[in-house]
């Protein structure tokens, strides 16, 4: 007993997902009882991530947006590290889809009969003016209630932007929305222990249904998130710390070791955040610039997390003999990007943002059962990503900084 609650959750998360593995194997020829009574449990799970994607995004953005603490703060510096994360977020996400476009061949559609009887009829692509007009609600609780989660991004910035300019007024605002987030977070956590349970159900299922195939198929899905990752960290990463921060990138990456590894252990960039802070600043970064950067980063900067969401995205579409479109493909940047924005830092959050663009592009939600049994896997390398990127927009505004203080000297 005692050793077992020694056990922390990832391995409670990989038991889970290796014991749901072998009983769906013991249900091969009898698929009925996980589905009567395995399946349930796990689509309670599903649902109580449905019910936190709208909370997660809403309060998390806003307070992200409010931590800024005054609008004259987000000034050039805000402005040229919003910018940094966006762009390397969506060629993150650009480059999970180039991959998984390049085996998705191997994705075959589920031969299981309950796959096989869920319909997709493609809709026709709405216009550009469209899809930007409806990015902006004319209503306030709509996008909620319809978890349309563009519009709800979009009040979030909003919402935030107006409780900080209201000043004083704004301040019991912005505390509550501080103690909001703090209690979604709290509420997502409990979700997050449940998740060996669900893991196991929802694993279970899927093995029973569509046979010892998937398992393979999830070991490929894997490396080809890890590849992304890989070639993220060297092409973007090592070319941004050469280029834009004059840093040896071998420098950089031994320098950051301590808060990659501790990112790839904990599963959250929350947690990492100190260490990574404390990493910037040994390696040259302001320690103002880096304790404002980071923190935002680790709210709104999640690289991994998009090439995850673009991997997982088109694997669960090829699971259901979805064949995306190039809108729907574009859609996937789009939303993912923007998600990323509103994913917590925190371990497992990633998968509630992995609904948001499912439903973005028409495929089911339920479909994250298929990967819900190794997210733990994709989320260390994600995690280790999203830190990673933070430290080198960090030392970049702080190399912008240093040439402004410098030039602004030498004019006086």
């Amino acid at each position: 007993m005692k050793f077992a609650k020694k056990l922390s959750l990832p391995v409670w998360i990989f038991i889970g997902m290796f014991a749901g593995i072998l009983v769906g194997l013991c249900f091969l020829k009898n698929p009925a009882f996980t589905t009567d009574y395995l399946k349930p449990i796990g689509t309670i799970y599903i649902n109580l991530l449905k019910f936190l994607v709208v909370p997660v995004v809403l309060f998390s953005i806003m307070d992200g947006v409010i931590s800024l603490k005054d609008l004259r703060r987000v000034g050039s510096v805000g402005i040229k590290t919003f910018v940094y994360y966006m762009v390397t977020t969506a060629v993150a996400v650009v480059i999970g889809l180039i991959l998984v476009s390049c085996f998705k061949g191997a994705f075959p559609a589920l031969p299981s009969a309950e796959l096989s009887e869920l319909t997709y009829e493609a809709k026709e692509a709405p216009k550009i003016m469209d899809v930007i007009v409806g990015i902006f609600p004319d209503n306030l609780f709509a996008p909620m209630v319809k978890a349309d989660m563009l519009p709800v991004i979009v009040i979030a910035i909003l919402l935030g932007a107006g409780i900080l300019s209201a000043g004083e007024k704004g301040e019991k605002i912005a505390e509550l929305v501080n103690c909001m987030n703090e209690v979604i977070m709290r509420v997502l956590m409990m979700i997050v222990k449940l998740t060996p349970v669900g893991v196991f159900c929802l694993m279970a299922n899927v093995v029973a249904v569509n046979g010892p195939e998937i398992i393979g198929t999830l070991a490929l899905v894997i490396g080809i998130a890890y590849m992304g990752y890989i070639l993220h960290v060297v092409l973007v990463y090592g070319s941004s710390v050469r280029l834009l921060s004059g840093m040896s990138p071998i420098k950089f990456f031994k320098g950051l070791a301590p808060a990659m590894i501790c990112a790839f252990t904990t599963t959250s960039s929350n947690a990492t955040l100190p260490l990574n802070i404390e990493c910037c600043n040994k390696l040259g970064a302001e320690p103002e610039i880096s304790s404002f950067v980071l923190p935002l980063g680790a709210t709104i900067n999640m690289d991994g997390t998009a090439i995850y969401q673009a991997v997982a995205a088109v694997f669960i579409a090829c699971c259901y003999g979805i064949d995306l479109t190039f809108a729907q493909l574009a859609t996937i940047v789009l939303t993912a990007t923007l998600a990323s924005v509103g994913t917590a830092g925190v371990s497992g959050a990633g998968m509630i943002m992995l609904a948001m663009v499912l439903t973005s592009i028409g495929v089911p939600v339920e479909g994250i059962a298929i990967i819900a049994g190794v997210d733990k896997i994709f989320d260390m390398g994600r995690t280790t990503l999203n830190i990673t990127g933070d430290a080198t927009c960090a030392l970049w505004i702080s190399k912008l900084e240093r040439r402004r203080k410098a030039k602004a000297n030498i004019q006086a």
